[in-house]
């Protein structure tokens, strides 16, 4: 059981766990669950780390097949600008390996933003802390989960 899910369970979410068998030369982590799961890709969303003004991090969770537009996390968190962080940063602060960063349980609070999009859907997957773990809840659960806000973030 990964922090992630430690997390929800003790939050009283409802929530799925679904599984898969990770194909290692998969090009996208999310586009593979999508695929694997048989669902569509605007309701399974990746989480990004970044670095805000070269010194602070925080996460951004939009649908997989989007990409991250770094004036508008900069501009939802109040920073001047953004860049994606480095991998070691991202392993660091989260405790989760690249391609099964979860939101949920990371080892140090950050920022969180998700894309607005999420607010659409009645529930959306994001990683449950592992390559092949994803976990479905409700997106208003998630926001209060990880303490975040809803925002415009995709390019």
């Amino acid at each position: 059981m990964t922090p992630g899910i430690q997390l929800v369970e003790k939050a009283g979410v409802d929530y799925t766990i679904h599984e898969y068998t990770h194909d290692a030369s998969a090009d996208s982590y999310g586009l593979e669950a999508a695929d694997k799961l048989g669902i569509t890709e605007n309701r399974v969303f990746k989480t990004l780390v970044v670095n805000l003004d070269k010194q602070t991090l925080a996460v951004a969770i939009i649908p997989v097949s989007s990409q991250l537009s770094m004036k508008l996390i900069a501009k939802a968190a109040g920073a001047k600008k953004a860049q994606m962080a480095e991998p070691q940063a991202v392993e660091r602060a989260t405790g989760y390996v690249l391609g099964g960063v979860s939101p949920l349980g990371q080892k140090k609070r950050l920022k969180t933003f998700v894309d607005v999009s999420a607010s659409q859907q009645t529930t959306i997957y994001v990683s449950a802390g592992k390559r092949g773990l994803e976990i479905e809840l409700a997106p208003d659960d998630l926001l209060q989960l990880v303490d975040g806000a809803y925002a415009e973030l995709k390019s």
